[in-house]
């Protein structure tokens, strides 16, 4: 298991927005990118409010020789805007894209005439202008997406979103294995045979996870919810715990076949590192423990 996981792990930071959050970012990826993961992902903001900011944290990633995939969402950006900033990360040497419809930002009506409404027709344009220059990673939701018409529909459209030219997918965080398992399961009666590999969100602080789960339809179950309610403010149990339901998660999804782990950090490299050392791998070196 520690050698399959370790070819295939990898790990997504968000741009910070202070110089503060930098430093912490800084110092996490130091930390986590000695487990030699196969890259590192980057997130775009709604309608690209954290451009610049996306645009400084791949650029320093780049300068440390790690591999980057940033994330390229469509929504709110043009043909002509999207083509420049693929420029600008193809001449950075990057080879990995994550596609992505995105959101609107607040305050935002309908997008422009002319710009891509889906991620497949973001995907579509990748291929048609780059050839195969970018390994393309799109989303995938074993929960299924919280706008989605119906289950049918969800997969529907993450199977033309492949057969659009993604490699790969990742999906939105789960805490239900068989969730995950049946998506596999029915991409793969639909004749989708790109890898899915599964996103895991590490649980650490239970207010901020219930925030974030709310607004993306990720599904926190039942008994997980009230463990962690029973815990109050006693953030070392809710770590402990969450510790133990990740890892059980983890080992489940890679006994099964699941073909590895992409971790969602929230730029901070402590219950990632604890994660990975449970499940095999292990730093280079344990010098300078990160404190956050």
């Amino acid at each position: 298991m520690t050698k399959h996981l370790q070819d295939t792990l990898s790990f997504e930071v968000f741009p910070p927005k202070t110089d503060e959050g930098m430093t912490k970012l800084k110092r996490a990826v130091s930390h986590l990118n000695k487990l030699e993961p196969l890259y590192f992902s980057c997130t775009y903001g709604a309608g690209g409010s954290t451009r610049e900011r996306t645009f400084e944290t791949v650029s320093w990633l780049r300068e440390q020789g790690i591999e980057t995939a940033p994330h390229l969402a469509c929504i709110g950006s043009s043909k002509e805007e999207i083509r420049a900033i693929v420029d600008h990360y193809r001449d950075q040497g990057i080879t990995r894209l994550v596609a992505l419809r995105g959101d609107l930002p607040s305050g935002m009506g309908r997008p422009d005439r002319g710009t891509f409404r889906y991620a497949s027709e973001l995907v579509t344009y990748l291929r048609d202008a780059y050839g195969p220059q970018f390994h393309i990673e799109v989303a995938a939701y074993p929960e299924f997406h919280p706008q989605a018409a119906s289950a049918s529909a969800d997969l529907e459209h993450f199977k033309h979103k492949v057969f659009c030219g993604a490699d790969a997918a990742i999906t939105q965080y789960f805490y239900n294995a068989d969730a995950y398992f049946a998506l596999v399961d029915a991409c793969e009666k639909q004749g989708v045979s790109v890898p899915i590999i599964p996103g895991i969100m590490p649980i650490s602080n239970y207010a901020q996870l219930a925030r974030f789960s709310d607004a993306c339809g990720a599904e926190i179950p039942r008994w997980i919810r009230r463990r962690l309610e029973a815990f109050g403010e006693d953030r070392e149990s809710i770590r402990a715990f969450g510790h133990e339901v990740v890892l059980k998660l983890c080992e489940r999804l890679l006994a099964g076949g699941a073909p590895g782990l992409h971790f969602y950090t929230m730029n901070q490299a402590k219950p990632i590192l604890a994660l990975c050392s449970d499940l095999g791998v292990v730093a280079k070196t344990t010098r300078d423990r990160p404190a956050d």
